[in-house]
């Protein structure tokens, strides 16, 4: 959704150790020393109501002024010093919001059964429970008659040949698990209203939030491994690191029906990893075989922003999201119902961007390019047979282009603010077990290196900071591609592929400049990779001077002791650290 004028590769979600040192900090008020001094970002008596209805952040036009130091910040603190959360958020009924975050689809299940025809797909391939758990998806056991959950413990310790397992590889199995709403996100529902649950007998099958935001403990089966999904207890909000989401798409029967989330070919050019994008005539084989190169769209990553930028972004977690505003890669989201009802009425039902509404975002975001997406894809809907959208039932009438409404539609938001409720109460995980010397050594130069950025005590909100491109990449070098509407920032792209996620999306819709939110530095050792795109293989290569002065985040510790010492401090963190 850029009228891009070559093709080029960048990308982008929330970071996981955005900016360690020497940075330019943006924030969105009037300056870094308000903030400190516990001012509302929001400035007067802007507060949450003006953020809930999309209000800007900054005031006004107060512009972003920019702290900047070429030494080493932090200096032995234990954060950059924000002592007021400037975003609060409403909250609903947690127990309610339980059953929100795990099996609500608002409807989707029209789009993930109607037009991507994903479990016929799933039926057709002969899809199997061990095909699932290969794909990353995980099985909550919980939801099992005891006699299944008995096999499946069973055969998983076997060699899971079709001899020695043969529920796993059963394609009726797979069935059952997904009519005992058994894989997780995956949810059944009774849209023929017999009172049971039947995919083959015309019931349909919806995605909700747990399928890229929950596993399980292991106590059934446990891969220890990023490449299979679980089988156990559900442990919701933390990030599913194994799921396979472009493989999935491609299951399909219909995954033209995503259009939106491949890279496509807009205004003669493309954007993202694949040197050619899609288009309106791309065959059903060639939408599959892009969400199956694993260089395109690899394992553990989501292209959340349907805007025909290839830009898979690593999944994130949704624990603790009372500490960890503003939402997105970019900050584009100050309120979680925001972010959620965002998923729900563009990402979960994509068909929302062929109304006239959803035509109206696509042109206020990226103009002919918009105008050219929404075309291609009513191409595709139209020659797949696809009627009826969109599928989830939102209330209309709201402005389009507001975070709370982007498409001017918004799902049941009693819905929204339960959800909130559940995901504020979902602790994060007990840091690892380290060498507490080491980790006490790596805590004190953490403070010296670091808190410029982050907080030492992951118990508090995450500073309220989005770092300008040009800080945490230092190679960021973009060309305007086009030029929209005040306060929104142009459409631009820099060559690589970090800067891909927020090409077209960032947070100049409520007056805050492009730049990386921060995320909490939780659940890092069970994490597979680093930064948004994925590109650092661990946690101590994020590190590494090797990477290279112009290198993504390129905040090092060259002393091999000094760090280890960093990273054990940084695995061992959680809430109570």
């Amino acid at each position: 959704m850029y009228a891009a004028k070559a093709s080029r590769a960048s990308h982008h979600t929330r970071l996981a150790l955005a900016a360690c040192a020497g940075a330019v900090l943006i924030t969105g008020i009037a300056g870094i020393a308000a903030a400190q001094s516990g001012g509302r970002r929001g400035g007067g008596n802007n507060g949450a109501a003006a953020a809930q209805s999309g209000g800007r952040r900054g005031g006004g036009n107060n512009g972003i002024p920019a702290a900047q130091s070429g030494g080493r910040l932090g200096g032995g603190s234990d954060g950059p010093g924000f002592t007021v959360n400037p975003f609060p958020h409403r909250t609903g009924d947690a127990d309610s919001g339980r059953g929100v975050f795990r099996f609500e689809t608002f409807g989707n299940e029209g789009f993930w059964t109607d037009a991507v025809r994903l479990p016929q797909g799933m039926m057709a391939a002969r899809f199997t429970p061990l095909d699932a758990l290969k794909l990353g998806l995980n099985v909550d056991a919980d939801a099992l008659p005891r006699a299944t959950r008995a096999a499946l413990a069973r055969e998983l310790r076997t060699d899971l040949t079709r001899r020695n397992a043969p529920m796993l590889n059963n394609p009726r199995a797979m069935d059952e698990l997904i009519n005992a709403n058994a894989i997780i996100g995956m949810v059944a529902r009774d849209t023929n209203g017999d009172g049971r649950l039947d995919i083959r007998s015309g019931d349909k099958v919806g995605v909700s939030c747990a399928i890229c935001h929950s596993i399980t403990n292991g106590s059934v089966f446990d891969p220890r491994s990023e490449l299979m999904g679980g089988v156990g207890s559900r442990l919701d909000g933390r990030t599913t690191h194994s799921i396979d989401v472009g493989g999935l798409f491609a299951l399909g029967a219909n995954s033209r029906a995503l259009y939106p989330d491949l890279q496509l070919e807009l205004g003669g050019g493309t954007i993202g990893r694949a040197p050619r994008g899609l288009n309106a005539n791309s065959t059903e084989a060639e939408v599959d075989a892009y969400f199956r190169n694993k260089a395109f769209y690899p394992r553990g990553l989501f292209d959340d922003t349907p805007d025909g930028v290839g830009n898979p972004i690593q999944n994130t977690p949704l624990f603790r999201t009372d500490l960890s505003a503003p939402y997105g890669t970019a900050g584009e989201h100050v309120l979680p119902d925001n972010f959620a009802n965002a998923v729900y009425t563009l990402l979960l039902d994509m068909t929302t961007l062929v109304t006239p509404e959803g035509r109206e975002f696509l042109r206020i975001k990226a103009g002919a390019a918009g105008e050219e997406l929404a075309d291609g894809y009513a191409k595709v809907l139209q020659e797949t047979g696809v009627t009826g959208f969109p599928f989830v039932q939102a209330s209309t009438g709201f402005r389009i282009g507001d975070p709370a409404s982007p498409a001017g539609r918004r799902v049941d938001n009693r819905k929204l603010l339960d959800m909130n409720a559940y995901t504020d109460s979902l602790q994060a995980p007990q840091g690892a077990r380290v060498n507490m010397a080491s980790a006490r050594r790596g805590r004190e130069l953490f403070r010296a290196r670091c808190t410029s950025c982050h907080n030492v005590d992951q118990g508090r909100f995450v500073p309220p900071l989005l770092i300008a491109p040009s800080t945490i990449f230092p190679a960021y070098n973009p060309e305007v591609i086009a030029t929209r509407m005040p306060p929104q920032s142009p459409v631009q792209n820099s060559p690589g592929t970090f800067d891909d996620k927020f090409v077209v999306i960032d947070a100049s819709d409520r007056g805050d400049p492009r730049g990386n939110a921060l995320t909490l530095l939780l659940d890092l050792n069970r994490k597979p990779q680093f930064l948004h795109d994925a590109s650092v293989p661990s946690l101590g290569r994020l590190l590494d001077p090797a990477r290279g002065r112009t290198s993504p985040h390129p905040f090092y510790i060259s002393d091999v002791q000094q760090r280890a010492d960093v990273l054990a401090f940084l695995r061992s963190l959680d809430t109570g650290s």
